[in-house]
């Protein structure tokens, strides 16, 4: 009788990591999502006073931002994409091979601690570029534009807060995994 009573509960453990993987999975899929689009639909347009000399009358420019100036906010972008598509091949990988016995876990692992850094060194990268459009860099002369821009910048951080949160979800995929792998090897 004790076998049946261990083998209902590596069952139940078994049931609750895949509930806990598809769920996390589900999780990282939509965050990285949302990121994704607020970052692709982040624009705004301002029209700034500028006056080149006094004897000049002020000219009024507008002048939008867009995403996609900065090389940082696109690499920021991809990789949200990149994350959110690898989030939907994952999650529908991982519910057709739940009782295969090969390497495949192994890869998915791998890709998720790949992702979670592909994720990590984006935000990394759209956070440099967001702390010096709110601060600016008095050093070389870059102001700060989020004081004009505000609406870019509260959407972006937006953005970074969420895909931040969905590296963190790849991390907890990739920790769910290596516990089930401890379980395993008792």
């Amino acid at each position: 009788m004790e076998g049946v009573g261990s083998n209902l509960k590596v069952v139940e453990s078994s049931r609750r990591i895949r509930y806990c993987d598809g769920l996390l999975r589900v999780l990282g899929l939509l965050l990285t999502l949302v990121a994704a689009i607020l970052t692709g639909a982040d624009k705004e347009t301002k029209t700034i006073p500028i006056r080149i000399t006094k004897t000049l009358p002020t000219l009024h420019v507008p002048v939008t931002a867009k995403w996609h100036y900065m090389s940082a906010f696109v690499y920021f972008f991809v990789s949200n994409a990149i994350a959110f598509s690898y989030a939907a091949a994952s999650l529908v990988a991982s519910m057709a091979v739940r009782t295969s016995k090969d390497k495949t876990g192994l890869v998915v692992v791998i890709l998720d601690m790949a992702i979670m850094g592909l994720l990590l060194s984006a935000n990394g990268a759209a956070i440099a570029v967001g702390i010096l459009g709110q601060y600016g860099n008095s050093h070389v002369q870059w102001r700060k534009v989020c004081n004009s821009f505000g609406g870019f910048c509260h959407q972006m951080t937006a953005a970074i807060t969420l895909s931040l949160v969905g590296s963190l979800v790849f991390f907890w995929l990739v920790a769910v995994a290596l516990l089930n792998l401890h379980k395993k090897s008792r």
